[in-house]
C-alpha cells in the first residue's frame, strides 16, 4: 500500500512507524505540512494516488484542517476529522465521554473567573483547571484553595486567546501515584502502561516512570466504549484508578491485575497518541501492531 504520513516534525514515534512500514515494502509518501498547500477544489501534488493518510501533525490546528481537506478530497485519513475534533478539544471530548456513559471525572466549565470561583467552591479543594485544548500537562493547575483560584482565574483572563477566558475546571480525582496509559486500535486494546509520579501529573512527557500494565475486563470494557464514543481510530485512552482501587501489591509489571474491586474514570482520549515510551514499557511490537491495522484499513476500502 501507498501510505501518506502527514508531519511537520519526525519524531521518534514517527520513526518507529516509517521504519516498519519500509520492512514491509510499502510505498511512503512523507507530506511536511509546514510546506502544504490545500486548495478547497484539488488535492495537493504530494497526495498523489495515497491510498490512506496518516495524520501525525504536532500542531492541533493543522491536524483538524489537514484532516478536514483529506476527507473533502475522499481519502482515507486516520483519525477522521470528526475524531480529532472531539479529541483535540476537552470540553467536547468530557460531553462525548459523558453522553456515552463512560464513567469521566466531574467537569463544569464557565466563561468568568465569578462563575469559575463558584464551580471550586462547590467542588471543594482541591480540583483542577485544564486548557480547552493543550497536551503533554501544559498549563493545568491542581487549586488548593480559594486564594489560589483567585490569583490563577485573574492571570488566565488577562491571557491574549479567546480560549483562555474558557474555564474548563474537573474535580480532583484521588488516585494511585499513577495513571494508565491504554493504546488502542477501534476499541481493541494493544498495549497499556502506567504512568508513575510523585507530582500529581503523571504525564510520560512530565518524566513520569512507566511500566507495562495487565488491564482487567473492565478497562477493556471501558476502552472500547471511550473509543467508540469519540469516533474510533489510532487512540490513546487515558484512565485512573480510584484510591482504593490498586493493583494486587504480589503482582507487577506484566503480571500486574487489578482486583475485582477496582474502579476507573476515563479522563481523555487522545487522537495524535505518541506511543515511543509505551513501546519501550511492553513487550508489544506497537509499529507493527499499528501496520496491521492500517493494512486492514485499506483493504477495507479497495474494490
Amino acid at each position: 500500500m501507498r501510505v501518506g504520513i502527514l508531519y511537520s516534525r519526525i519524531r521518534r514515534d514517527e520513526k518507529l512507524l516509517l521504519s516498519e512500514l519500509r520492512e514491509r515494502d510499502h510505498e511512503i509518501e512523507k507530506i511536511d505540512v509546514r510546506k502544504l498547500r490545500l486548495s478547497i477544489s484539488e488535492p495537493p501534488e504530494q497526495f498523489g494516488n495515497v491510498d490512506i493518510l496518516v495524520d501525525r501533525c504536532m500542531a492541533t490546528s493543522r491536524s483538524l484542517y489537514a484532516t478536514q481537506f483529506a476527507e473533502a478530497y475522499g481519502i482515507p485519513v486516520v483519525n477522521s476529522a470528526e475524531t480529532a475534533e472531539i479529541c483535540a478539544n476537552k470540553v467536547k471530548n468530557s460531553l462525548a465521554l459523558e453522553r456515552a456513559g463512560v464513567p469521566t471525572p466531574a467537569t463544569e466549565v464557565a466563561f468568568t473567573k465569578e462563575a469559575a470561583l463558584d464551580i471550586v467552591e462547590d467542588f471543594g479543594y482541591p480540583c483542577v483547571l485544564k486548557p480547552v485544548i493543550g497536551s503533554w500537562g501544559r498549563l493545568m493547575a491542581k487549586i488548593d484553595s480559594r486564594s489560589a483560584a483567585e490569583a490563577i482565574f485573574e492571570h488566565k483572563e488577562t491571557l491574549g486567546h479567546y480560549e483562555h477566558k474558557i474555564f474548563y475546571i474537573q474535580e480532583f480525582v484521588e488516585k494511585p501515584d499513577r495513571d494508565i496509559r491504554v493504546l488502542a486500535l477501534d476499541g481493541e486494546p494493544v498495549a497499556a502502561m502506567v504512568r508513575s509520579s510523585d507530582h500529581w501529573l503523571t504525564n510520560a512527557a512530565k518524566g513520569a516512570e512507566t511500566d507495562t500494565f495487565g488491564l482487567d475486563d473492565e478497562a477493556r470494557d471501558l476502552v472500547a466504549r471511550a473509543s467508540e464514543a469519540v469516533g474510533g481510530g489510532l487512540l490513546g485512552v487515558d484512565l485512573m484508578e480510584r484510591e482504593g482501587s490498586r493493583s494486587d501489591p504480589e503482582s507487577s509489571g506484566q503480571a500486574a491485575r487489578e482486583t475485582e474491586s477496582s474502579s476507573y474514570t476515563v479522563h481523555e482520549v487522545n487522537h495524535n497518541v505518541e506511543y515511543k515510551a509505551l513501546d519501550d514499557a511492553t513487550d508489544v511490537d506497537v509499529p507493527a501492531r499499528v501496520v496491521d491495522w492500517l493494512e486492514g484499513k485499506v483493504a477495507e476500502v479497495e474494490p
